[in-house]
């Protein structure tokens, strides 16, 4: 996004110009997000400062709606509560959230399935709620698949050395054929995938990332129970989600394997040292896919 190094001492001068009730806490930087960097601050909270030029639209949105949603989730969620203006010191905004506790599950993954499907059907039980008309839409969460068919196309190329290409065809073909969602536009997270949540015990132990929220398809989101939970553990968790019909599994798994082919190709990226590329990705998706094809 800029050219500011982001190091110790800019955040704690940060703090210290605007929040200086917080500048003495601990601090302590952590591995950086797809589109933030993130420090600890202290023990119950978190500044995250944008990396890409997407990132401050992000984090206004989050700002916006992430406390209205926050008191009805039943997993942790990191709620901003501290907003950080443009200055001198640094040019973007930035925010102040709630620390949640866990270790990303590109990194530690659910083991637990049978408990982690409950947990994230509850999850998103509670996220899934309709929408005000005010309410952030998304180009490519929470739409019909058909609108992304040419980014589904040049992904599934470009990965297709390292993938079963037919397999993976047949389930985007009958999940762009199932019927349209015909609800109203709910809640959904937007990029539910293994970076993006956290696990303690075997098990999801909250939600991280929401700078994709919008409203739209729930079919998104519950891609889910192939993309972060073990295998077999899909059919438990739409057991308890329990207002899934078929189009919708079909939608699902559609969203499921566009999920898988795209951490797929940021692995890739990394082997072959281009940037972007995330070196817990490509195993993920590998996974997902695996998941995905073998539940039918």
């Amino acid at each position: 996004m800029n050219d500011t190094e982001i190091d110790e001492a800019l955040v704690r001068s940060l703090l210290h110009e605007q929040h200086p009730d917080l500048a003495g806490l601990g601090l302590r930087r952590v591995a950086a997000g797809w589109d933030n960097q993130l420090w600890r601050l202290g023990q119950e909270l978190a500044v995250r400062l944008p990396r890409t030029e997407r990132a401050p639209t992000l984090l206004r949105k989050e700002h916006r709606w992430l406390p209205v949603l926050a008191p009805r989730l039943p997993l942790p969620v990191p709620t901003p509560v501290r907003v950080g203006e443009p200055s001198p010191r640094f040019p973007g905004p930035w925010n102040i959230a709630r620390w949640v506790r866990g270790e990303p599950a590109d990194r530690t993954p659910i083991s637990d399935g049978r408990r982690a499907a409950d947990t994230l059907a509850g999850f998103l039980r509670a996220l899934h709620r309709p929408a005000p008309p005010e309410a952030p839409v998304s180009g490519d969460r929470g739409v019909p698949l058909r609108t992304l068919a040419d980014g589904f196309a040049g992904t599934l190329q470009s990965v297709a050395a390292s993938v079963a290409v037919a397999d993976i065809q047949h389930i985007w073909d009958e999940a762009v054929a199932a019927p349209d969602w015909q609800g109203p536009p709910l809640w959904l997270h937007g990029d539910l995938h293994p970076a993006n949540v956290v696990v303690e015990d075997g098990t999801l132990s909250g939600v991280i990332d929401f700078g994709d929220i919008c409203a739209g398809d729930p079919a998104t989101d519950l891609a889910a129970a192939w993309v972060l939970l073990p295998a077999g553990a899909a059919s438990g968790f739409f057991e308890a989600y329990g207002c899934a019909d078929e189009a919708t599994l079909k939608r699902a798994r559609g969203w499921a394997v566009l999920r898988g082919l795209s951490l797929v190709g940021i692995g890739q990226a990394w082997e072959r040292g281009l940037p972007g590329g995330q070196r817990t990705w490509g195993p993920a998706g590998r996974a997902a896919l695996e998941r995905v094809l073998t539940d039918r």
